[in-house]
């Protein structure tokens, strides 16, 4: 899938490279970083959620 993925990068992205991209459909979620494209995850809308909703809550603020 990863050949065929179609990847879409954050509007926020200033393009310097420090940025995340997704693919995907409703069952199968892939994630890479745009530094590190051959780096894929993949996860399903449940843990994308939680991903987000992590992140958003500051849950990684002291690894910056």
């Amino acid at each position: 899938m990863t050949d065929e993925a179609t990847w879409q990068k954050s509007s926020f992205s200033q393009g310097a490279g420090e940025c995340i991209e997704i693919s995907g459909g409703a069952e199968k979620i892939l994630i890479r970083e745009s530094d590190s494209p051959e780096t894929i995850v993949a996860t399903g809308p449940e843990g994308l959620g939680v991903l987000i909703l992590t992140i958003k809550a500051g849950e990684f603020g002291h690894l910056l």
